[in-house]
């Protein structure tokens, strides 16, 4: 293809995304100090927030439930995701879902008709104890919110990551199928991201954090409201296929609750 129709190609894929993509969804974790106006966000155009919710080594977020009852009163969408490490992902997962369903079925607003979106992030780990979370340790931690929650969770990663790590052709096929199982929000603070590793498509992209964004501004804002160096990420679809997309994909915790009881 000529470089002429390669930018035109470019041209009109931007052009797509900015006309039909949701720019309506933050992640925030217990690093974000701020007490948030959940209503004045909702009012302002936010769709969705999805929150840290466990993190190494078997930690809770301390920010999170406050913030999930303030959200759901707001009639936001609400989100939560667990920074894995590098040990049994079958624990880990174990930790995450009993901590999430707790507080969804103390905290959550009755009128709210989706449940929690679960989301694995698998991101090359800087910052917690516990070294990198691995690809069998990905799966294991995946299977095992399956079997407990009936759904499959996102897989969160930056796009370098992900092409390093999740793109390894020596994957084994049983692996690789789990993994497509699931829907991915990837990273890239520089670019639409291209490489999708196992996944065909992402469904979620993480534009920008910390204020780092190397995309035009005017139409990839790296604040929100009066919220700076925000963690924005877009949906692909617009708002209404994105609330369709988290009631097929949510999980209602007191549904599992009230089954074993």
């Amino acid at each position: 293809m000529s470089r002429r129709y390669v930018g035109s190609a470019l041209l009109l894929l931007a052009l797509t995304l900015t006309a039909h993509a949701a720019n309506s969804i933050l992640s925030l974790s217990h690093y974000d100090e701020r007490t948030s106006d959940f209503s004045g966000m909702q009012r302002g155009g936010l769709e969705a927030i999805i929150h840290e919710a466990t993190y190494p080594a078997y930690e809770d977020d301390a920010k999170y439930a406050y913030r999930q009852a303030e959200a759901m009163r707001a009639g936001l969408l609400w989100g939560a995701y667990h920074f894995g490490n590098g040990t049994d992902g079958r624990k880990q997962a174990d930790h995450f879902i009993s901590f999430v369903g707790a507080k969804w079925v103390t905290g959550h607003s009755a009128s709210q008709p989706s449940g929690v979106l679960l989301v694995l992030d698998a991101e090359q780990n800087t910052h917690y104890p516990g070294g990198n979370m691995n690809v069998e340790q990905a799966v294991r931690f995946i299977e095992r919110v399956h079997e407990r929650t009936g759904i499959y969770p996102g897989l969160y990663s930056n796009e370098n990551w992900l092409k390093k790590v999740f793109g390894d052709p020596s994957i084994s096929s049983n692996s690789r199928e789990t993994l497509k199982k699931c829907w991915l929000w990837i990273a890239n603070y520089h670019k639409q991201p291209a490489s999708t590793a196992v996944w065909d498509r992402w469904t979620l992209w993480q534009y920008t954090g910390d204020g780092v964004c190397g995309l035009p501004r005017r139409s990839y804002p790296t604040s929100f409201l009066s919220m700076r160096k925000v963690e924005r990420t877009i949906f692909s679809g617009d708002n209404s296929s994105l609330r369709r997309f988290w009631a097929e994909h949510a999980w209602m915790p007191e549904k599992e609750l009230v089954a074993k009881e």
